[in-house]
Protein backbone atom coordinates (compact mmCIF):
# COMPACT_ATOMS: atom_id res chain seq x y z
CA UNK A 1 0.00 0.00 0.00
CA UNK A 2 3.07 2.27 0.07
CA UNK A 3 4.34 4.60 -2.65
CA UNK A 4 7.84 3.11 -2.93
CA UNK A 5 8.13 -0.37 -4.49
CA UNK A 6 10.40 -2.73 -2.61
CA UNK A 7 12.89 -2.93 -5.47
CA UNK A 8 13.23 0.88 -5.51
CA UNK A 9 14.13 1.25 -1.84
CA UNK A 10 17.74 0.33 -2.51
CA UNK A 11 18.09 3.34 -4.79
CA UNK A 12 17.52 5.62 -1.81
CA UNK A 13 21.06 4.81 -0.66
CA UNK A 14 22.44 5.90 -4.04
CA UNK A 15 20.81 9.31 -3.88
CA UNK A 16 23.05 12.39 -3.85
CA UNK A 17 21.77 15.94 -4.11
CA UNK A 18 23.06 17.97 -7.05
CA UNK A 19 22.18 21.60 -7.60
CA UNK A 20 23.21 24.65 -9.60
CA UNK A 21 22.32 28.20 -8.57
CA UNK A 22 23.42 30.93 -10.98
CA UNK A 23 21.62 33.73 -9.17
CA UNK A 24 23.92 36.69 -8.44
CA UNK A 25 21.52 37.83 -5.71
CA UNK A 26 21.78 34.46 -4.05
CA UNK A 27 25.57 34.25 -4.39
CA UNK A 28 26.58 37.72 -3.24
CA UNK A 29 23.72 38.88 -1.00
CA UNK A 30 21.63 36.05 0.37
CA UNK A 31 24.10 33.19 0.69
CA UNK A 32 26.43 35.06 3.09
CA UNK A 33 23.37 35.81 5.23
CA UNK A 34 22.19 32.19 5.08
CA UNK A 35 25.66 30.92 6.00
CA UNK A 36 25.60 33.08 9.11
CA UNK A 37 21.93 32.44 9.90
CA UNK A 38 22.31 28.65 10.01
CA UNK A 39 24.94 28.97 12.76
CA UNK A 40 22.23 30.33 15.08
CA UNK A 41 20.48 26.97 15.03
CA UNK A 42 21.66 24.28 17.47
CA UNK A 43 23.01 21.10 15.90
CA UNK A 44 20.36 19.15 17.79
CA UNK A 45 17.59 20.62 15.58
CA UNK A 46 16.76 18.47 12.56
CA UNK A 47 16.78 20.11 9.11
CA UNK A 48 13.16 19.10 8.47
CA UNK A 49 12.14 20.92 11.64
CA UNK A 50 13.57 24.12 10.17
CA UNK A 51 11.71 23.51 6.89
CA UNK A 52 8.43 22.85 8.68
CA UNK A 53 8.87 25.98 10.80
CA UNK A 54 9.05 28.07 7.64
CA UNK A 55 5.88 26.50 6.24
CA UNK A 56 4.03 27.07 9.51
CA UNK A 57 4.89 30.77 9.28
CA UNK A 58 3.27 30.89 5.84
CA UNK A 59 0.19 29.17 7.24
CA UNK A 60 0.01 31.89 9.91
CA UNK A 61 0.05 34.47 7.09
CA UNK A 62 -2.74 32.61 5.30
CA UNK A 63 -4.91 32.37 8.40
CA UNK A 64 -4.26 36.06 9.01
CA UNK A 65 -5.87 36.74 5.63
CA UNK A 66 -8.90 34.65 6.55
CA UNK A 67 -9.21 36.34 9.94
CA UNK A 68 -8.89 39.96 8.84
CA UNK A 69 -10.62 39.50 5.48
CA UNK A 70 -13.44 37.01 6.20
CA UNK A 71 -15.57 38.35 3.34
CA UNK A 72 -13.01 36.83 0.97
CA UNK A 73 -14.62 33.49 1.77
CA UNK A 74 -18.22 34.61 1.35
CA UNK A 75 -20.62 35.34 -1.47
CA UNK A 76 -20.37 39.09 -0.93
CA UNK A 77 -18.63 41.37 -3.41
CA UNK A 78 -17.91 44.13 -0.89
CA UNK A 79 -14.58 42.61 0.11
CA UNK A 80 -12.74 44.74 2.64
CA UNK A 81 -8.97 44.74 2.45
CA UNK A 82 -7.02 43.64 5.54
CA UNK A 83 -5.31 46.33 7.65
CA UNK A 84 -2.14 47.74 6.08
CA UNK A 85 0.12 46.22 8.75
CA UNK A 86 -1.00 42.71 7.76
CA UNK A 87 0.84 42.99 4.44
CA UNK A 88 4.06 43.78 6.29
CA UNK A 89 3.68 40.57 8.27
CA UNK A 90 3.24 38.68 5.00
CA UNK A 91 6.49 40.17 3.73
CA UNK A 92 8.34 39.20 6.89
CA UNK A 93 6.77 35.75 6.87
CA UNK A 94 7.66 35.02 3.25
CA UNK A 95 11.23 36.24 3.71
CA UNK A 96 11.49 34.06 6.81
CA UNK A 97 10.19 31.10 4.80
CA UNK A 98 12.77 31.71 2.07
CA UNK A 99 15.57 31.92 4.63
CA UNK A 100 14.54 28.78 6.50
CA UNK A 101 14.01 26.94 3.22
CA UNK A 102 17.55 27.91 2.19
CA UNK A 103 19.33 26.90 5.40
CA UNK A 104 17.71 23.50 5.89
CA UNK A 105 20.18 22.00 3.43
CA UNK A 106 23.08 23.68 5.22
CA UNK A 107 21.77 22.31 8.52
CA UNK A 108 21.52 18.86 6.94
CA UNK A 109 25.19 18.99 5.99
CA UNK A 110 26.15 20.30 9.45
CA UNK A 111 24.38 17.41 11.15
CA UNK A 112 25.15 14.71 8.57
CA UNK A 113 21.45 14.30 7.81
CA UNK A 114 21.52 15.14 4.08
CA UNK A 115 19.57 12.60 2.06
CA UNK A 116 16.47 11.83 -0.03
CA UNK A 117 14.04 12.47 2.83
CA UNK A 118 15.27 16.04 3.11
CA UNK A 119 14.68 16.73 -0.57
CA UNK A 120 11.23 15.16 -0.43
CA UNK A 121 10.29 17.18 2.64
CA UNK A 122 11.74 20.42 1.27
CA UNK A 123 9.97 20.19 -2.09
CA UNK A 124 6.74 19.09 -0.43
CA UNK A 125 6.68 22.23 1.71
CA UNK A 126 7.58 24.33 -1.34
CA UNK A 127 4.64 22.86 -3.25
CA UNK A 128 2.19 23.80 -0.49
CA UNK A 129 3.69 27.27 -0.11
CA UNK A 130 3.25 27.91 -3.84
CA UNK A 131 -0.55 27.90 -3.75
CA UNK A 132 -0.75 29.79 -0.46
CA UNK A 133 1.45 32.57 -1.84
CA UNK A 134 -0.66 32.75 -5.01
CA UNK A 135 -3.72 33.47 -2.87
CA UNK A 136 -1.90 36.00 -0.68
CA UNK A 137 -0.10 37.77 -3.53
CA UNK A 138 -3.28 37.97 -5.61
CA UNK A 139 -5.04 39.57 -2.65
CA UNK A 140 -2.19 42.04 -2.14
CA UNK A 141 -2.27 42.95 -5.85
CA UNK A 142 -6.01 43.53 -5.70
CA UNK A 143 -6.77 40.72 -8.18
CA UNK A 144 -9.13 39.00 -5.76
CA UNK A 145 -11.49 36.36 -7.10
CA UNK A 146 -10.78 36.63 -10.81
CA UNK A 147 -9.39 34.79 -13.82
CA UNK A 148 -6.16 36.71 -13.26
CA UNK A 149 -5.72 34.80 -10.00
CA UNK A 150 -6.39 31.56 -11.86
CA UNK A 151 -3.76 32.55 -14.44
CA UNK A 152 -1.35 33.28 -11.60
CA UNK A 153 -1.99 29.84 -10.13
CA UNK A 154 -1.36 28.16 -13.48
CA UNK A 155 1.85 30.09 -14.15
CA UNK A 156 3.25 29.54 -10.66
CA UNK A 157 2.49 25.83 -10.59
CA UNK A 158 3.83 25.47 -14.14
CA UNK A 159 7.17 26.95 -13.06
CA UNK A 160 7.35 24.52 -10.16
CA UNK A 161 6.41 21.58 -12.37
CA UNK A 162 9.06 22.57 -14.94
CA UNK A 163 11.76 22.70 -12.29
CA UNK A 164 10.80 19.25 -10.99
CA UNK A 165 10.49 17.84 -14.53
CA UNK A 166 13.92 19.25 -15.35
CA UNK A 167 15.48 17.78 -12.20
CA UNK A 168 14.04 14.36 -13.01
CA UNK A 169 15.73 14.33 -16.43
CA UNK A 170 19.00 16.09 -15.61
CA UNK A 171 19.58 14.72 -12.12
CA UNK A 172 20.12 18.17 -10.61
CA UNK A 173 18.12 21.14 -9.43
CA UNK A 174 18.88 24.07 -11.72
CA UNK A 175 18.20 27.66 -10.65
CA UNK A 176 19.01 30.27 -13.29
CA UNK A 177 20.02 33.91 -13.01
CA UNK A 178 16.37 34.69 -12.24
CA UNK A 179 14.47 31.98 -10.40
CA UNK A 180 11.27 31.66 -8.43
CA UNK A 181 12.86 30.54 -5.13
CA UNK A 182 15.20 33.55 -5.09
CA UNK A 183 14.25 36.59 -7.16
CA UNK A 184 10.61 35.51 -7.52
CA UNK A 185 10.11 35.37 -3.75
CA UNK A 186 11.89 38.70 -3.27
CA UNK A 187 9.52 40.26 -5.82
CA UNK A 188 6.52 39.00 -3.88
CA UNK A 189 8.05 40.35 -0.65
CA UNK A 190 8.39 43.74 -2.38
CA UNK A 191 4.74 43.57 -3.47
CA UNK A 192 3.65 42.97 0.12
CA UNK A 193 5.74 45.91 1.33
CA UNK A 194 4.39 48.25 -1.36
CA UNK A 195 0.80 47.20 -0.64
CA UNK A 196 1.40 47.70 3.06
CA UNK A 197 2.59 51.25 2.41
CA UNK A 198 0.17 52.39 -0.32
CA UNK A 199 -2.72 49.92 -0.07
CA UNK A 200 -4.08 47.54 -2.76
CA UNK A 201 -5.42 50.50 -4.78
CA UNK A 202 -1.82 51.28 -5.76
CA UNK A 203 -1.87 48.39 -8.22
CA UNK A 204 -4.93 49.71 -10.06
CA UNK A 205 -2.92 52.53 -11.62
CA UNK A 206 -2.28 52.26 -15.35
CA UNK A 207 1.28 51.25 -16.08
CA UNK A 208 2.08 53.85 -18.77
CA UNK A 209 0.38 56.58 -16.78
CA UNK A 210 2.29 55.58 -13.67
CA UNK A 211 5.63 55.53 -15.53
CA UNK A 212 4.78 58.76 -17.46
CA UNK A 213 5.30 56.98 -20.77
CA UNK A 214 1.75 57.21 -22.11
CA UNK A 215 2.70 59.99 -24.55
CA UNK A 216 5.64 58.14 -26.10
CA UNK A 217 4.51 57.25 -29.67
CA UNK A 218 5.50 53.59 -29.61
CA UNK A 219 4.34 53.02 -26.01
CA UNK A 220 1.00 54.73 -26.63
CA UNK A 221 0.03 51.94 -29.04
CA UNK A 222 0.39 49.29 -26.35
CA UNK A 223 -2.45 48.47 -23.93
CA UNK A 224 -2.35 50.67 -20.85
CA UNK A 225 -2.97 47.86 -18.37
CA UNK A 226 -3.22 48.28 -14.60
CA UNK A 227 -0.03 47.55 -12.70
CA UNK A 228 -1.39 44.29 -11.30
CA UNK A 229 -2.37 42.96 -14.73
CA UNK A 230 0.96 44.14 -16.13
CA UNK A 231 2.69 42.06 -13.48
CA UNK A 232 0.77 39.04 -14.72
CA UNK A 233 1.90 39.71 -18.31
CA UNK A 234 5.48 39.99 -17.08
CA UNK A 235 5.02 36.62 -15.37
CA UNK A 236 3.82 35.10 -18.63
CA UNK A 237 7.01 36.18 -20.38
CA UNK A 238 9.00 34.78 -17.46
CA UNK A 239 7.18 31.46 -17.78
CA UNK A 240 7.97 31.33 -21.49
CA UNK A 241 11.65 31.95 -20.80
CA UNK A 242 11.71 29.23 -18.11
CA UNK A 243 10.08 26.74 -20.47
CA UNK A 244 12.79 27.32 -23.05
CA UNK A 245 15.58 27.30 -20.48
CA UNK A 246 14.36 24.09 -18.82
CA UNK A 247 13.95 22.28 -22.12
CA UNK A 248 17.44 23.31 -23.28
CA UNK A 249 18.89 21.81 -20.09
CA UNK A 250 16.87 18.63 -20.57
CA UNK A 251 17.83 18.49 -24.25
CA UNK A 252 21.50 18.73 -23.31
CA UNK A 253 21.13 15.92 -20.76
CA UNK A 254 19.21 13.61 -23.10
CA UNK A 255 21.73 14.10 -25.89
CA UNK A 256 24.58 13.32 -23.50
CA UNK A 257 22.77 10.13 -22.51
CA UNK A 258 21.91 9.38 -26.17
CA UNK A 259 18.23 9.24 -25.24
CA UNK A 260 15.13 10.57 -26.98
CA UNK A 261 14.81 14.33 -26.79
CA UNK A 262 11.10 14.22 -27.62
CA UNK A 263 9.91 11.83 -24.92
CA UNK A 264 10.55 14.36 -22.11
CA UNK A 265 8.08 16.70 -23.83
CA UNK A 266 5.38 14.04 -23.47
CA UNK A 267 6.00 14.08 -19.72
CA UNK A 268 4.77 17.67 -19.61
CA UNK A 269 1.26 16.51 -20.49
CA UNK A 270 0.26 15.57 -16.91
CA UNK A 271 0.42 19.21 -15.87
CA UNK A 272 -1.34 20.39 -19.02
CA UNK A 273 -4.13 17.88 -18.47
CA UNK A 274 -4.52 18.68 -14.76
CA UNK A 275 -4.61 22.44 -15.41
CA UNK A 276 -7.11 21.98 -18.24
CA UNK A 277 -9.36 20.01 -15.89
CA UNK A 278 -9.40 22.82 -13.34
CA UNK A 279 -10.12 25.48 -15.98
CA UNK A 280 -12.91 23.35 -17.45
CA UNK A 281 -14.47 23.02 -14.02
CA UNK A 282 -14.21 26.76 -13.39
CA UNK A 283 -15.94 27.45 -16.72
CA UNK A 284 -19.30 26.38 -15.34
CA UNK A 285 -21.86 27.19 -18.10
CA UNK A 286 -24.77 26.66 -15.72
CA UNK A 287 -23.87 29.72 -13.65
CA UNK A 288 -22.61 32.35 -16.11
CA UNK A 289 -19.20 30.72 -16.70
CA UNK A 290 -17.62 31.95 -13.47
CA UNK A 291 -19.67 30.85 -10.48
CA UNK A 292 -16.78 29.28 -8.54
CA UNK A 293 -14.45 32.20 -9.28
CA UNK A 294 -16.88 34.76 -7.91
CA UNK A 295 -18.07 32.78 -4.92
CA UNK A 296 -17.08 31.42 -1.53
CA UNK A 297 -15.90 28.24 -3.28
CA UNK A 298 -12.95 29.98 -4.95
CA UNK A 299 -10.32 29.80 -2.19
CA UNK A 300 -11.21 26.17 -1.27
CA UNK A 301 -11.01 25.37 -4.99
CA UNK A 302 -7.50 26.83 -5.26
CA UNK A 303 -6.42 24.96 -2.12
CA UNK A 304 -7.77 21.66 -3.46
CA UNK A 305 -5.98 22.29 -6.73
CA UNK A 306 -2.76 23.07 -4.84
CA UNK A 307 -2.97 19.87 -2.79
CA UNK A 308 -3.55 17.79 -5.92
CA UNK A 309 -0.57 19.48 -7.51
CA UNK A 310 1.57 18.83 -4.41
CA UNK A 311 0.65 15.15 -4.63
CA UNK A 312 1.56 15.07 -8.33
CA UNK A 313 4.98 16.74 -7.99
CA UNK A 314 5.64 14.80 -4.79
CA UNK A 315 5.39 11.59 -6.78
CA UNK A 316 7.67 13.12 -9.43
CA UNK A 317 10.34 13.94 -6.82
CA UNK A 318 9.93 10.48 -5.31
CA UNK A 319 10.53 9.00 -8.77
CA UNK A 320 13.68 11.11 -9.00
CA UNK A 321 15.19 10.03 -5.67
CA UNK A 322 14.27 6.35 -6.19
CA UNK A 323 15.08 6.32 -9.92
CA UNK A 324 11.54 5.13 -10.61
CA UNK A 325 9.29 5.66 -13.63
CA UNK A 326 7.82 9.11 -14.21
CA UNK A 327 4.20 9.27 -12.93
CA UNK A 328 1.84 10.06 -15.81
CA UNK A 329 -1.49 9.69 -14.03
CA UNK A 330 -2.66 10.66 -10.55
CA UNK A 331 -5.89 9.09 -9.33
CA UNK A 332 -6.72 12.14 -7.17
CA UNK A 333 -7.58 13.93 -10.44
CA UNK A 334 -10.73 11.82 -10.61
CA UNK A 335 -12.53 14.37 -8.44
CA UNK A 336 -11.61 17.18 -10.79
CA UNK A 337 -12.64 15.04 -13.75
CA UNK A 338 -16.02 14.47 -12.11
CA UNK A 339 -16.40 18.16 -11.28
CA UNK A 340 -15.44 19.33 -14.78
CA UNK A 341 -17.65 16.81 -16.58
CA UNK A 342 -20.63 17.39 -14.33
CA UNK A 343 -20.33 21.18 -14.58
CA UNK A 344 -20.18 21.07 -18.37
CA UNK A 345 -23.05 18.66 -19.00
CA UNK A 346 -25.25 21.61 -20.11
CA UNK A 347 -22.94 22.00 -23.13
CA UNK A 348 -24.28 18.62 -24.28
CA UNK A 349 -27.88 19.51 -23.53
CA UNK A 350 -28.00 17.76 -20.16
CA UNK A 351 -28.36 19.10 -16.62
CA UNK A 352 -25.61 18.66 -14.01
CA UNK A 353 -26.07 15.63 -11.78
CA UNK A 354 -24.12 16.87 -8.74
CA UNK A 355 -23.76 20.63 -9.17
CA UNK A 356 -27.42 21.42 -9.67
CA UNK A 357 -27.21 24.72 -7.81
CA UNK A 358 -24.51 27.04 -6.41
CA UNK A 359 -24.86 25.51 -2.94
CA UNK A 360 -24.24 21.99 -4.23
CA UNK A 361 -21.24 23.21 -6.24
CA UNK A 362 -19.73 24.74 -3.11
CA UNK A 363 -20.31 21.53 -1.15
CA UNK A 364 -18.66 19.45 -3.88
CA UNK A 365 -15.65 21.81 -3.98
CA UNK A 366 -15.20 21.49 -0.21
CA UNK A 367 -15.57 17.71 -0.52
CA UNK A 368 -12.83 17.72 -3.18
CA UNK A 369 -10.63 19.78 -0.86
CA UNK A 370 -11.12 17.23 1.93
CA UNK A 371 -10.29 14.30 -0.36
CA UNK A 372 -7.24 16.12 -1.73
CA UNK A 373 -6.00 16.88 1.78
CA UNK A 374 -6.44 13.29 2.97
CA UNK A 375 -4.73 11.95 -0.14
CA UNK A 376 -1.71 14.21 0.28
CA UNK A 377 -1.54 13.56 4.02
CA UNK A 378 -1.52 9.82 3.30
CA UNK A 379 1.24 10.28 0.73
CA UNK A 380 3.39 12.28 3.16
CA UNK A 381 2.95 9.85 6.05
CA UNK A 382 3.61 6.72 3.97
CA UNK A 383 6.67 8.13 2.20
CA UNK A 384 8.20 9.39 5.45
CA UNK A 385 7.50 6.01 7.05
CA UNK A 386 9.03 4.06 4.16
CA UNK A 387 12.19 6.18 3.94
CA UNK A 388 12.84 6.46 7.69
CA UNK A 389 12.23 2.76 8.28
CA UNK A 390 14.46 1.66 5.42
CA UNK A 391 17.32 4.07 6.07
CA UNK A 392 17.01 3.89 9.86
CA UNK A 393 16.74 7.64 10.26
CA UNK A 394 14.19 9.98 11.81
CA UNK A 395 12.29 12.85 10.21
CA UNK A 396 12.47 15.38 13.02
CA UNK A 397 15.32 13.99 15.13
CA UNK A 398 19.05 14.25 14.45
CA UNK A 399 20.65 10.81 14.48
CA UNK A 400 24.21 9.53 14.23
CA UNK A 401 25.73 6.12 13.51
CA UNK A 402 27.80 4.40 16.15
CA UNK A 403 30.91 2.32 15.48
CA UNK A 404 28.72 -0.64 14.51
CA UNK A 405 26.73 1.38 11.98
CA UNK A 406 23.62 1.58 14.18
CA UNK A 407 21.67 4.85 14.23
CA UNK A 408 21.02 6.58 17.56
CA UNK A 409 19.43 9.87 18.56
CA UNK A 410 22.35 12.24 18.94
CA UNK A 411 22.84 14.52 21.94
CA UNK A 412 24.00 18.09 21.23
CA UNK A 413 27.32 17.46 22.99
CA UNK A 414 28.02 14.53 20.65
CA UNK A 415 27.51 16.53 17.45
CA UNK A 416 30.31 18.34 15.67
Amino acid sequence: MGYIPQHSLENLKKYAYKGVDKSLVSRYLLNPFWTWFVTLWPLSIAPNTITLTGLLIVFVNFFTLLYYDPLYLTEHDDVTAPPRWVYYTWAVGLFAYQSLDAIDGKQARRTGMAGPLGEMFDHGCDALNTTLEVILASRALGLGRSWWTVASQIATLANFYLTTWEEYHTGQLFLGHFSGPVEGILMIVAIYLITGHYGPAFWEQKIWTFTHLEHVPFIARLPNLPLNESFMVFGAFGLGFNIISSYMNVLKATRAAKASSLRPLLLLTPFVVSAALQVAWLSHPQFNNSYIIGSAAFVPFLCAWGLQFAHMVGRMILAHVTKGPFPMWDWVWIWSVAGALDANLPVFGMSPIIQTCPRNTTIFVWFTLAISFLTYARFVSLVISDITNYLGIACFTVRKKDEKGVWHDARPDKLS
